[in-house]
């Protein structure tokens, strides 16, 4: 029973440094091409082959297809990619995810601790330099390195059925066993090994990992003896991690928009119709497969450098899973990329649109356990910000209405800006816990930096609403109490309004980026000469004028100042965090 411990947590070990190197790898890559990375996505996406090229390449640099489709997800809901624009993500995400296949088939054709431990030793002094981008590559070298490390005692680790395991009996039993259970079903084993990828990728949480797992107990005898056969099952395990791996996207859309829910579904529909043709065919497609491995020669698809794999037939089990997993995912995007338009539809009517003025969702940080996204996740506080912004040009707009239009009953718009307001301190609460959140992750000082400044503008656009609310109670306040504003009154404060307006705008419009700041300083200028200008005449009309309507008027242009103010703040802070 102790062996039998001993050699599962040997095995977790092994599993453990390969996932650790992944993520070291998957993080550093991000530090490193992190910008780049999301101007890829977000800007190479122009037509299905770009978007699918666009998948495969960012997965094939993380190596972890969970993590470019979270990462999707987070740029759908952000705005960043078009719906259309992911599906073609996605499917390349799938085509990348499969160089983690012929990693693991070809580990065994050198010395994988003879590249993987070089490869740390390069990055490790790297990684103490002080400069970002250079402590960024030396992270992404030890992850690289470890990810192989841990490929190695992986190999070593999960025991050689084949050959015997002498040393622990019980634990070959209880193996043989278990596989004698499943495959005695014919077509129906082929289901229940599909159904036991499927658990597999839900309990690792990668189908990468899960896909070492699945080739390494294969070429170890833990599948069966007959190579055909092993390679059969290991293909149903494969198409169920096909399927598995879509979990990871589905739970990162919770509490999502509704775009970034189809993206989810949709990343769910392309895996499950692939997989769908592919039990359909199996037997014809597997041995499709296995006859065009028959025509590479021996020295390619053996393993035959590692001790204790010579003339073991299972090896070419490695090859045919890799290329089986390859020709899958290619002829399955092949099939569905001229579809792409009408997957969409489909999980448009899968998710419908939400009902014309329901709230939008909550910002929530996506991320995922294994793979976590700091440094991309920034993109989506960058879309709630602006989106906070249009929110307070949107709540400006509606007291202008108010305001303008004395003679009408306005209670219902006071009532939607009182709750535009409520809805702006849920918007300040969420955005900061955001980014407090990405705050806690491993990031650049650059970043960093950045965060700071975008939890400062926040503060500074939940002050603008509060500005804005005290405006219509102001108005409101004039109305009830039967105050009435002269032409004077009127013309001065639709001056400063428009002002105001135009002001509001280009900050939305420049918002963490670089601002003209010598158009800031105008603004900033007008506006402190529109309030002192107008209370100055304020204060010489209450001589012989109504009193209380004056402190109405002066208080109107103290606010609108005050919103003047802080939309300087932001383009000040914009400007330090752009530069």
């Amino acid at each position: 029973m102790w062996s039998i411990i001993t050699s599962i947590l040997t095995i977790l070990g092994a599993l453990g440094i390969f996932l650790y190197g992944m993520k070291v790898m998957s993080e550093g890559i991000q530090k490193a091409a992190g910008n780049g990375m999301r101007k890829a996505l977000a800007t190479m996406t122009y037509n299905r082959a770009s978007s699918v090229f666009t998948g495969f390449f960012t997965t094939s640099l993380v190596q972890s297809s969970s993590a470019t489709t979270v990462l999707v997800v987070s740029f759908v809901n952000a705005g960043l990619l078009t719906l259309t624009a992911a599906i073609g993500v996605i499917m390349g995400a799938n085509l990348g995810t499969t160089v983690t296949a012929w990693l693991v088939a070809w580990i065994g054709k050198f010395s994988i601790s003879a590249i993987a431990l070089p490869i740390i030793g390069i990055g490790l002094p790297l990684f103490f330099i002080g400069k970002q981008k250079i402590k960024a590559v030396g992270e992404t070298l030890i992850g690289f390195g470890l990810l192989f490390e841990g490929l190695h005692f992986l190999k070593h680790a999960v025991p050689n059925l084949k050959a015997g395991v002498h040393s622990n009996p019980e634990l070959q039993q209880t193996i043989q066993n278990l596989i004698e259970t499943l495959n005695g079903y014919g077509f129906g084993s082929i289901i229940l090994f599909l159904i036991a990828g499927i658990i597999l990728t839900l309990v690792v949480q990668s189908s990468s990992a899960a896909m070492a797992i699945t080739i390494t107990c294969a070429w170890n005898g833990w599948l069966g003896d007959d190579p055909f056969e092993v390679f059969q099952y290991s293909a149903a395990i494969v198409l169920g991690e096909n399927i598995g791996t879509t979990v990871t996207a589905w739970l990162a859309s919770i509490g999502t928009g509704v775009n970034a829910k189809r993206a989810a579904r949709a990343h769910f529909l392309f895996n499950v119709i692939g997989t769908v043709w592919a039990i359909a065919a199996f037997y014809l497609f597997t041995k499709l497969i296995w006859n065009m491995v028959e025509l590479f020669p021996d020295s390619i698809i053996h393993i035959k450098t590692a001790k204790g794999d010579a003339g073991n037939p299972l090896t070419i089990v490695a090859f045919a899973v890799a290329l089986f997993h390859t020709t899958f995912n290619l002829i399955n995007i092949l099939l569905l990329v001229w579809f792409v338009p009408q997957i969409a539809s489909i999980v448009e009517k899968w998710v419908k649109d939400k009902p014309k003025g329901e709230d939008a969702p909550r910002i929530q940080y996506i991320s995922q356990s294994l793979v976590d996204l700091g440094e991309l996740n920034i993109i989506e506080a960058e879309a709630a910000i602006k989106n906070f912004s249009q929110h307070n040009i949107k709540m400006f707009e509606g007291y202008v209405n108010v305001f303008e239009h004395p003679d009408q009953d306005m209670s219902a718009l006071v009532n939607k800006l009182k709750r535009m307001e409520d809805d702006a301190d849920l918007m300040m609460h969420d955005i900061t816990n955001y980014l407090v959140h990405c705050s806690t992750k491993d990031i650049t000082e650059q970043n960093a930096e950045r965060l700071t400044g975008m939890l400062r503008i926040t503060a500074e656009l939940e002050e603008c609403s509060d500005a804005i609310y005290r405006l219509v109670k102001i108005a409101e306040r004039k109305y009830t109490k039967g105050n009435q504003f002269s032409e004077e009154h009127k013309q001065n404060i639709h001056t400063f309004t428009s002002a105001i307006s135009e002001y509001l705008q280009y900050t939305h419009n420049t918002i963490l980026t670089q601002p003209d700041m010598d158009k800031v300083k105008r603004y900033d200028e007008l506006t402190a000469k529109y309030r002192n200008d107008f209370n100055k005449a304020a204060m010489k009309r209450m001589a012989n004028g109504d009193v209380k309507v004056e402190m109405l008027n002066i208080s109107t242009n103290n606010e609108l100042r005050g919103i003047a103010n802080q939309l300087t703040h932001i383009c000040k802070i914009s400007a330090e965090i752009a530069s």
